[in-house]
């Protein structure tokens, strides 16, 4: 199969491929999804396939507008309205309970309840509408690995398995968007994003816990992203705190372990590796548009036995880069134990 790459001008040709129940993917300003038609299910299906993902995870369906939610939810939680005003388009995905029946089992794993989202990009939106029906769309990656932030990454993963990829260059925030529930009382977050928690609570002036709860692989999980393992590369990766960055290069060269760093520009000043990818500032925003492209950077150029990767605090936009790179890190901290 070849894998054509769609620019702003053939969005209509690449709405005609997902209606005929193929698979393209799409830009967000998260990451890039891997679209299919939400209602064909045998669409769907495919990407379980093309991905290598367990067809017990969830997907979120993106949508054009609000309005188009309708037709698949029993009830909208009482906080939905100054939810949606605030931060659709955007970065926040909506869990709700569904109406029997009004989506597959396989776009939902089997659960009562469903993901929705509005992107904040005008080139999926478009594609949205031309399509004239939602879009399921996991991030366009082989299932496990970091996800994309870019077409090329896209096209690295998926060439010759999926029908199109629309282009519009690199990804504005670099993970996923943050999952709220609305289907029970209280909303809470099932997985950290862009959309902070701080940001939530202030906006709907209550609390909005965080559901910490990591997902083992037998168990079905009620958004993406909440496997104890995820995002990660084949080379293994250590979270390396402040106080413990003399001492891990120590031990990576007693060792005689190569070291891949993926550092702010500071710490790249005080300390040296043949592999190195560098943030393009110390802001936790910098870290977080490049976590994913510097895991797959270091690990592509295989130079590396090791990824020593920089933390940072777990609050605000903190907390969505440290449940990435924990996940991508299998929960390692380096340690000389």
């Amino acid at each position: 199969m070849e894998t054509k790459i769609f620019q702003s001008d053939q969005i209509e040709e690449a709405a005609a491929l997902l209606r005929n129940g193929e698979l393209v993917a799409f830009p967000t300003e998260t990451v890039y999804g891997l679209g299919a038609n939400a209602l064909l299910a045998e669409s769907v299906k495919q990407v379980f396939a093309v991905k290598g993902r367990p067809s017990d995870n969830p997907l979120i369906v993106h949508v054009a507008n609000f309005s188009m939610t309708e037709e698949f939810v029993e009830s909208y939680h009482p906080l939905t309205e100054t939810i949606i005003k605030h931060f659709w388009p955007g970065p926040l995905t909506l869990i709700f309970k569904i109406k029997t029946g009004s989506l597959s089992p396989v776009v939902t794993g089997g659960l009562s309840t469903a993901a929705f989202r509005m992107p904040d990009n005008k080139k999926t939106l478009s594609l949205i509408g031309k399509t004239g029906a939602p879009l399921v769309g996991p991030s366009a990656n082989t299932s496990g690995k970091p996800s994309p932030t870019t077409a090329l990454h896209v096209y690295h993963d998926l060439s010759g398995k999926i029908s199109g990829i629309l282009d519009d260059g690199a990804t504005e925030i670099g993970v996923e968007s943050t999952v709220l529930d609305l289907s029970g009382d209280q909303p809470t977050i099932l997985r950290p994003g862009a959309v902070t928690q701080e940001a939530l609570q202030e906006v709907l002036g209550v609390e909005v816990p965080l559901d910490k709860h990591l997902v083992k692989e037998s168990e079905t999980p009620k958004a993406p992203g909440m496997k104890y393992k995820h995002y990660s590369p084949e080379t293994s990766v250590l979270m390396i705190k402040p106080e413990d960055w003399q001492k891990a290069m120590e031990w990576a060269k007693a060792k005689d372990k190569k070291v891949g760093l993926l550092v702010t520009p500071t710490t790249a000043n005080k300390y040296t590796s043949a592999d190195c990818f560098v943030f393009e500032d110390d802001t936790i925003e910098a870290a977080t548009r490049g976590l994913f492209s510097g895991l797959r950077a270091l690990d592509e150029a295989k130079k590396s036995d090791v990824i020593f990767a920089e933390v940072f605090p777990e609050d605000h936009l903190g907390l969505a880069y440290m449940n990435r790179l924990k996940k991508a890190a299998a929960q390692n901290y380096f340690s000389e134990k």
